[in-house]
């Protein structure tokens, strides 16, 4: 009797800033029930987690994201304001240095990362030389870091031209894309009724007042800086992302429901974590036709 062979599965991991946590949950959920990807492509926080995926280290990522709590959070963003308002460096140079320091052809599974050439809008598609830099360029996201030099051209977020990148992963091979988009159920772009927080030191303090007010008043506080230009952004990729998925469906779409998660939200892994499990839940008869398990 033959074997059937199974098409050969892309996972497409969209930007989505905190959000991209529920990644985690979506490839370790799948993995549980004997699906890994062949060729895996990411956005953004996407990428981030797609790289560690690809190079056989989602566990420890996942350890990591959910030790996070909010001061290392806070701790993580170093203020740059030349090119953008963090520097980004101490997040990138943790990833780098923990997680994903290689070439692409060590990876485990061939991975890709999206960006966007500043200066002409053109797409690109990274699949070549050091993943960790590939990721740092796929994750600046405009105003908020300053942009990556690389080959030769300023190059920033990739969600500003392919948000949830299906058409990377066909074009990698795959016969059937599971996409992962974390825009469809977002309640609301910034918080109505923030949190007090209480920095420590110096430059929390600074960082603070960029990224919002903690001031209490009868009125909803408006957003800060960084929740005008992220929400404007997430409008942005909404948008993008909805036209090219019209154009090029996936085979299966999941959509965690992360509800108000807010884009800085990284201690709150768990839950994000918990969705993305959940969300292959949701659409697991669709996955298993989809793939021939």
């Amino acid at each position: 009797m033959e074997s059937v062979l199974r098409p050969r599965l892309g996972i497409a991991l969209g930007s989505g800033s905190a959000r991209g946590w529920a990644h985690i949950g979506v490839l370790l959920a799948l993995a549980e029930e004997g699906i890994t990807p062949d060729f895996i492509a990411g956005c953004s926080m996407g990428a981030m987690v797609g790289a560690a995926c690809a190079a056989g280290r989602l566990a420890q990522l996942e350890a990591w994201a959910l030790s996070l709590d909010w001061r290392g959070v806070v701790g993580l963003l170093d203020l740059g304001l030349r090119g953008g308002l963090i520097k980004g460096d101490r997040l990138l140079n943790m990833f780098q240095g923990q997680f994903v320091e290689c070439q692409f052809s060590d990876l485990r599974v061939p991975f890709a990362a999206v960006a966007t050439e500043l200066a002409t809008g053109k797409e690109l598609w990274l699949r070549e030389g050091n993943v960790s830099g590939a990721v740092r360029a796929s994750c600046t996201v405009p105003g908020l870091f300053p942009p990556v030099w690389r080959d030769g051209r300023y190059v920033v977020d990739g969600s500003v031209v392919n948000p949830i990148p299906v058409s990377l992963c066909r074009a990698m091979g795959a016969e059937v894309v599971i996409a992962v988009d974390l825009g469809s159920h977002m309640d609301r772009r910034f918080r109505l009724d923030p949190q007090p927080l209480r920095p420590t030191g110096s430059e929390r303090r600074r960082l603070l007042s960029v990224l919002g007010s903690s001031k209490r008043s009868d009125i909803p506080p408006p957003p800060s800086i960084v929740d005008t230009l992220l929400g404007a952004i997430d409008v942005m990729q909404e948008k993008i992302a909805h036209a090219r998925l019209v154009s090029e469906p996936p085979d299966v779409l999941l959509t965690p429901r992360l509800g108000l998660l807010g884009p800085f939200e990284y201690h709150r892994a768990a839950m994000a974590i918990g969705e993305g499990r959940e969300a292959v839940g949701r659409m697991l008869p669709e996955i298993r036709a989809a793939v021939g398990v």
